[in-house]
């Protein structure tokens, strides 16, 4: 079996999404565009992929693809480090009908607006989700800390958690009674949101 590829990142919130894309492309950076995903995660009845803080996922944007992600052993704080293992599927419905009959089924579904900028070796990308907007580098580690820092985002200020679990601590604060991260569900961000960000980026310090 070959070796899966490994995704390492780190994200920061960002408060102005304007000025970041003006400063990338002052840097140089391309666009890909931008896309909508829908997002259906799954896992078993005994919930034991969350537990394992592995995710099996299928997303639709302009295309399908079906990934499954799980953690590096032992890859301290400096950055999200995951093995990910990822493939296109023509049918995005008849996917989801295959997980479900071997016993996976979609607990969540989530949502995001997502701007890709290929910027020499990183990529960078600016999300927009239903709790607010944040920037991910994607890459190697030393290309991500210069661009971090290219950018002008503190490196102390880096957040390590995907957003489905900053969304969950959100959830809880909040009392919400509802499980997708959704537009509809969420069309602005609740006043706690920024807080809750905050504990995050305080999580990611050394």
């Amino acid at each position: 079996m070959s070796t899966a590829p490994i995704e390492i990142e780190v994200k920061f919130r960002v408060d102005d999404v304007a000025r970041v894309r003006a400063r990338l492309e002052a840097l140089g950076a391309s666009s890909k565009g931008e896309v909508f995903e829908t997002n259906f995660r799954y896992d078993d009845t005994a919930g034991r992929l969350l537990a394992a803080r592995c995710l099996l996922r299928l997303r639709r944007d302009h295309q399908a693809l079906l990934t499954f992600k799980r953690p590096r052993p032992n890859h301290g704080r400096e950055f999200k480090m995951y093995d990910e293992y990822e493939v296109a599927v023509e049918d995005f419905e008849g996917m989801h009908c295959i997980l479900t009959a071997i016993g996976f089924e979609r607990v969540q579904t989530y949502e995001k607006r997502r701007e890709v900028f290929a910027l020499e070796d990183v990529l960078v990308c600016i999300d927009r989700v239903p709790y607010g907007d944040f920037i991910e580098i994607e890459g190697a580690p030393a290309p991500i800390r210069a661009t971090a820092r290219r950018l002008e985002f503190p490196w102390e200020r880096r957040i390590l958690a995907n957003y489905l679990h900053i969304f969950e601590t959100l959830r809880r604060c909040c009392h919400f009674d509802f499980a997708d991260l959704t537009f509809a569900n969420l069309p602005e961000a609740p006043p706690e949101a920024r807080t809750i960000i905050q504990q995050f980026e305080a999580a990611s310090l050394p």
